[in-house]
């Protein structure tokens, strides 16, 4: 017998390396046990000349955008490292060449000196050009290497203006180098251009792309962002690919995992389980484009043979950019029990099923794929706590009809001795 049990999964956590036997399964990057790095996140501004127009709440764009910063700043968790990086701030001239090497980092990636940093943001002016491909580049130097996923998050009114570098090559370049390098794109026009280039380098890294249209939707989702760092994994996810049926589907351990998912498809992995453990897992879905509503994400175990073992729950994370599910599922104890460690026990594969019904709003691009993030955990097996056996057929019966004439006969009694007292009084 097949004991379900149906909970929310713990979302993209419990990552305990479990040992397990029979096929060898694709493993996480980690080996051991990474050092644990601080969050790391550089925020790239755009002040090229084009962010004096005011049409944002009727300011002008880099006032909203410094007032998005200050209040960032304001709310950085004391262990996310920041760094900020400006383009177009100091070369108001006509020469292309001189203008389009106009990037600077004025706050270095570090704990942060509030009052420093929102002083030197709010020192900027619009003036000049738009090289967003050699900050991209150089903002990714400033967040150096590590084991930790960093985030760049760009803020940007146009399209590049001095390509090359085309910052869409770049962000290209970056993510094959494996620098386990994000960038989320924000745009403050409603240009189809700037959507375009700001949707190409968002998705290259594995990143999210947002047509801003207000200052309170700027500020809500930088920190947003900012506060995504610190549910970053000490090592970043391994990239696999799913299939479209079990039987050639990755075998995985253990770990956290990235891939991409077309709108309403089904992708396919393996993850071997002993008898006497419970597999755990969880898969979030960044909507990084428009999609219509009424969505969702369905995570499925099967058996090898098709049978479904376990449906996922949604987990609502209270975030409008990420949806997700998770589920738990293990063999009966009585019939799986733990194994001694001399034992050898071949591991059941279960098949996970991520499914979505996303589907795109008119004139968005469908590839590539929606980004996911994966979470597989085998522990132990934790059976729920059992319930008082009252017995079954006959015995059940008598018990209860034995219960029934006692508490009558008790409530009569007590009736009596009522309707006696309150005759005599």
């Amino acid at each position: 017998m097949i004991n379900k049990r149906r909970s929310l999964a713990a979302l993209l956590g419990l990552l305990t390396t479990t040992a397990l036997i029979g096929p060898a399964p694709a493993k996480a990057d980690s080996e051991g046990e990474p050092t644990a790095e601080p969050p790391k996140v550089e925020l790239v501004l755009d002040v090229s000349g084009s962010m004096r127009a005011r049409d944002i709440d009727g300011r002008s764009r880099i006032s909203v955008a410094q007032q998005a910063f200050n209040e960032v700043v304001d709310a950085l968790p004391d262990e996310t490292q920041l760094g900020i990086r400006v383009l177009g701030a100091t070369y108001p001239g006509d020469d292309k060449k001189q203008g389009c090497r106009d990037t600077q980092q004025i706050v270095p990636v570090g704990p942060v000196d509030r009052t420093q940093a929102k002083a030197a943001v709010a020192s900027l002016r619009p003036t000049g050009w738009t090289p967003i491909g050699l900050a991209l580049r150089s903002a990714a130097q400033d967040l150096g290497t590590g084991s930790t996923a960093r985030r760049i998050v760009l803020i940007t009114d146009g399209e590049d203006t001095c390509a090359p570098p085309d910052p869409c090559e770049v962000a290209r370049e970056l993510a094959a180098q494996g620098t386990k390098l994000v960038v989320d794109t924000l745009g403050l026009v409603s240009d189809e251009k700037v959507r375009r280039q700001l949707l190409c380098i968002a998705t290259a890294t594995g990143g999210t792309y947002t047509a801003v249209q207000s200052g309170d939707q700027l500020t809500s989702r930088v920190k947003q962002l900012v506060d995504r760092a610190r549910d970053t994994y000490t090592a970043a996810p391994t990239v696999v690919g799913g299939s479209t049926e079990c039987d050639n589907a990755p075998l995985l351990a253990p770990g956290v995992y990235t891939d991409r998912e077309a709108f309403s498809e089904h992708r396919w992995y393996r993850v071997p389980v002993r008898p006497g453990q419970e597999l755990r897992a969880s898969v979030s879905v960044a909507l990084d484009r428009p999609v219509n509503p009424d969505y969702g994400v369905l995570l499925r175990a099967t058996a090898r043979d098709g049978r479904e073992l376990v449906r996922g729950v949604d987990a609502d994370s209270g975030r409008i950019d990420v949806i997700s599910a998770g589920l738990r599922w293990s063999a009966a104890e009585e019939e799986s029990p733990t194994p001694s460690p001399t034992d050898t026990v071949t591991a059941e594969t279960v098949c996970l099923v991520v499914s979505n019904s996303l589907a795109p709003r008119p004139g968005t691009e469908a590839t590539p794929g929606m980004p996911l993030e994966l979470t597989v955990d085998v522990v132990a097996a934790s059976p729920a706590p059992d319930g008082p056996d009252l017995g079954r057929g006959w015995a059940l019966l008598l018990l209860l009809t034995l219960a029934g004439l006692i508490t009558g006969l008790v409530t009569g009694l007590l009736t009596r001795w009522w309707v006696a007292t309150w005759r005599e009084n």
